[in-house]
């Protein structure tokens, strides 16, 4: 055991603290809560919702002691919506439209979403099956929110469909990059179950363009829907980053969901760059690994951070600091070639750049150092350039074009969903946007391939 500020902290403590954080409703609250709903007729909450749940249906539902109907209606319009009633900004999207917050306070509905889903999980009833075989077969590059939601609709409408994932499992995001304080693994992986009974095919362990090649999912199914989503998180290109003891934030998330937690970072002093949702998943994680301080380094300012305010929030209550306008410029070892120091720069705003937020330009003079013990990299995620170069198809720095309403790319026969098409005006970059992107993936497709070829037999 190591110590923190005088206290012992185990492996055991540790675990508990990746435990999922916010309790669930018990049944007299969820009962009530939904009782405090108006079920409004042309509801903002639903309009609100990118997967457009019916909201006021699952609630009154909840309110009637039908928690397999609630379940129903939720995962009928998000296949993922388990997991969304845990990591979506709820505050900004449904219950932000909630008509009572002019008069309380907002209904809970992601409260009440994962109260319903929750009971899904713990009785895994039969929600849907799939559809009549209709003798097309579909390829999907990605296991993520866009891609199984896709693979859910499609094998609804009778398509054989084939999932090609990278990864040991499948879920990407959900699974692998969030946090387990905020969605436990299982909870990922029992969404991949419910697509899995209905017949879908998940094959992981297998990369596309190394395992198998794009021309051959080309050439051996009727479609293909590209959910790749994004890559590592790019270099700093800064002097150090070769020391021991710099992270990549998305394996450093990634890490704590699948290896052993240790208390190797017990104690220890943590600078991670960035402000971002991942960043901040990175400093909380430091946090309940048993870190003794944490600081967020930005060189904007909190009015441009790129994190949901919920995410800040948690942030602040875990004890993270921030450090705003200051930008590393080198990362400091020590004679044993680990992190021993951040060297930074004070910055100011300046003019407006391309992404309308304004520059920051460094202060000539204003040099420091901060003494850290680790360094954690969040600043932004790559690209699958290569891999979307390979099928041939016509993008911007790595964001796919797409026809909006069809979501078809520059090759008629793929479309894509997601991340991959997140970025210069396209798309959120939200799970649950990504959930809706791969269910409108999935009716093109029965659009292009089915509903077409019928009519003009």
């Amino acid at each position: 055991m190591n110590t923190i500020s005088g206290a012992f902290i185990s492996v055991e403590d540790i675990k508990r603290n990746f435990a999922e954080a916010k309790p669930d409703l018990k049944p007299k609250e969820a009962v009530d809560e939904s009782n405090r709903c108006l079920y409004c007729y042309d509801a903002p909450c639903i309009k609100a919702c990118p997967t457009s749940i019916n909201i006021p249906s699952f609630i009154k539902k909840i309110a009637s002691g039908n928690l397999k109907g609630a379940a129903r209606v939720i995962l009928e319009s998000n296949p993922i919506g388990a997991t969304c009633s845990r990591v979506c900004p709820t505050e900004e999207l449904c219950e932000g439209a909630c008509v009572l917050n002019d008069a309380s306070a907002p209904i809970l509905i992601g409260d009440l979403q994962r109260h319903a889903t929750n009971w899904a999980i713990k009785n895994n009833p039969v929600l849907f099956t799939a559809g009549e075989p209709n003798g097309k077969k579909v390829a999907i590059i990605g296991g993520g929110p866009a891609g199984l939601s896709a693979a859910r609709e499609l094998a609804r409408l009778g398509f054989a469909v084939t999932v090609f994932e990278a990864k040991e499992k499948a879920g990407g995001l959900d699974t692998y990059g969030i946090v387990s304080f905020r969605l436990p693994q299982e909870v990922s992986l029992w969404e991949v179950e419910q697509i899995k009974g209905l017949g879908v095919d998940i094959r992981t362990n297998v990369m596309v363009g190394r395992d198998i090649q794009p021309q051959e999912l080309i050439d051996s199914y009727d479609a293909v829907v590209l959910a790749v989503g994004m890559s590592s998180v790019p270099m700093l290109g800064i002097e150090g980053e070769a020391l021991t003891g710099v992270y990549d934030a998305i394996q450093f998330v990634e890490d704590t969901k699948t290896r052993p937690l240790d208390t190797s970072f017990v104690g220890k002093n943590v600078a991670v760059i960035g402000a971002g949702n991942t960043a901040i998943d990175a400093a909380t994680c430091s946090v309940r690994l048993g870190a003794a301080n944490v600081k967020m380094v930005y060189r904007r300012t909190e009015a441009e951070m790129t994190a949901y305010e919920f995410e800040y929030e948690f942030a602040k209550q875990d004890g993270v600091e921030f450090r705003w306008l200051t930008q590393p410029i080198r990362i400091i070892g020590d004679e044993n070639g680990n992190v021993a120091q951040l060297e930074c720069i004070r910055m100011a705003l300046g003019e407006p750049d391309v992404s309308g937020r304004r520059r920051p330009e460094p202060v000539e003079g204003s040099e420091f150092t901060m003494d850290v013990d680790a360094v954690i990299k969040a600043i932004g995620q790559t690209r699958h350039h290569s891999l979307i170069e390979a099928f041939g198809l016509s993008h911007k720095n790595g964001v796919v074009t797409i026809d909006q309403k069809t979501h078809q790319t520059s090759n008629a026969k793929i479309f894509a969903a997601g991340d991959v098409i997140f970025g210069g005006g396209q798309g959120e970059a939200m799970v649950v946007s990504a959930a809706e992107q791969g269910k409108q993936a999935a009716y093109a497709i029965y659009e292009h391939l089915i509903k077409v070829e019928s009519e003009s037999a």
